[in-house]
């Protein structure tokens, strides 16, 4: 009986272990690199991996040689008279000492330098700039526009256009109330809403910051990682030599939404590139002429259920519930359910415009990444759902004239 079951059991890990699915993203080594700072980092790690490989095959050798060779069963006989002199074992201290640092210093170090130089090297080559701020859970990418090689080189500017960054996986599905489904392009909690769009072949040069915690942008392929810091501007490049969609994560613990940070990068032919660009600038001038129009409580609120949804749910929840203290609920707080504006027309300090505006504590200006409509649209949501009944209306002209 034990012996059919340690059989069974047997079979079943060779048929799982050689199951095609096991191996389908299996690989022995590093992502395919599509920078150039990826394709050196690779060079370099398995240069060293040779090197190292090299030495422990050359140290376990002679270790195998000496307990064959000098064990007792053939007689050898251990050298007890008296020990080795100090000026021998000196000797034989320093050599391997110095074999070891010209290996470290040159035969490893050279290389080594060389990438870190080349991790470093964001001067003015660049042909574009682009500033990509980590806040808990998301990121937020702003284009800053083309150096002078890029306007040369013939590359769309892309100055001002910015936009957040959200996982796209429901939240039904991550509650477990639905099934994740197995789709290939929109992987489960590695995809997201709006991704980072990157002309193939072009310098990038990425001003980092966060607006509260430490966050790190990170996607293998690229080979380079940067840590975000509060009040800070670092500095990293990527230069993406092949068409494709690249994903990564934030790989710095930064709270409970650590794990629902993704990072997605479509690298774009120079004419697509343009094209997203051109669409983009238009999407962006629609919203504009939106903000002068007049808007019913209704559109608001349709439109406030989405922009809160996607920005706002991962600290206070989808019911609004919160995560007090450090999130606290929109359902009957007290912001939710004061006035905004005073008799003159502008908004009260420290009112629920004020708060969503210019941010406080961990909660960040969002004035800087939402557009008018976006903004009135989801003040006009909390204060009309969620378990709140305010029953006012923020018009997105009123959002404009408070940025002023």
């Amino acid at each position: 009986m034990l012996k059919q079951a340690i059989r069974n059991l047997s079979l079943s890990l060779f048929f799982l272990l050689t199951s095609p699915r096991v191996f389908a993203q299996y690989s022995w080594n590093f992502p395919e690199p599509v920078t150039p700072m990826a394709l050196d980092t690779l060079h370099v790690h398995n240069k060293f991996m040779l090197i190292v490989a090299a030495i422990f095959i050359v140290v376990l050798a002679i270790m195998i040689y000496s307990l064959i060779k000098h064990r007792k069963s053939v007689g050898h006989q251990a050298v007890a008279d008296k020990a080795p002199s100090t000026a021998v074992e000196i000797f034989w201290t320093l050599i391997p000492f110095a074999i070891l640092l010209l290996i470290d210093f040159v035969i490893m170090g050279i290389p080594a330098y060389h990438s870190v130089v080349m991790m470093e090297d964001t001067r003015n080559e660049s042909d574009m700039v682009l500033k990509v701020t980590g806040s808990q859970w998301r990121w937020q990418y702003e284009y800053m526009g083309n150096t002078e090689k890029g306007n040369q080189n013939g590359l769309e500017d892309a100055k001002g256009i910015k936009f957040v960054s959200n996982l796209s996986t429901p939240q039904e599905q991550m509650d477990g109330t639905i099934t994740p489904v197995n789709d290939p392009e929109r992987p489960y909690l590695l995809d997201v809403d709006n991704r980072l769009v990157l002309p193939v072949g072009a310098k990038v040069r990425i001003l980092m910051t966060s607006t509260d915690v430490l966050h790190n942008w990170w996607v293998p392929q690229f080979g380079s990682s940067r840590l975000a810091v509060p009040g800070f501007i670092r500095e990293t490049w990527v230069q993406v030599d092949k068409a494709g969609t690249y994903r990564g994560q934030c790989k710095e613990l930064c709270g409970k939404g650590h794990g629902y940070m993704p990072v997605v990068v479509d690298a774009l032919p120079k004419e697509e590139y343009k094209a997203w660009v051109v669409a983009q600038k238009e999407a962006i001038s629609e919203a504009s002429a939106g903000a002068d129009k007049e808007w019913t409580k209704e559109d608001l609120i349709a439109q406030g259920k989405i922009v809160y949804e996607k920005n706002c749910a991962v600290c206070h929840q989808v019911s609004g519930a919160g995560l007090p203290p450090a999130f606290p609920a929109i359902t009957g707080s007290k912001i939710s359910n004061s006035p905004i504006f005073g008799e003159d027309g502008k908004y009260l300090p420290d009112s629920h415009l004020d708060r969503v505006l210019n941010g406080i504590r961990v909660m960040p200006a969002w004035k800087a990444v939402l557009n008018d409509t976006e903004i009135a649209a989801v003040i006009t949501y909390e204060r009309n759902a969620l378990g709140n009944s305010v029953g006012d209306v923020v018009q997105p002209a009123q959002v404009k004239a408070a940025r002023q």
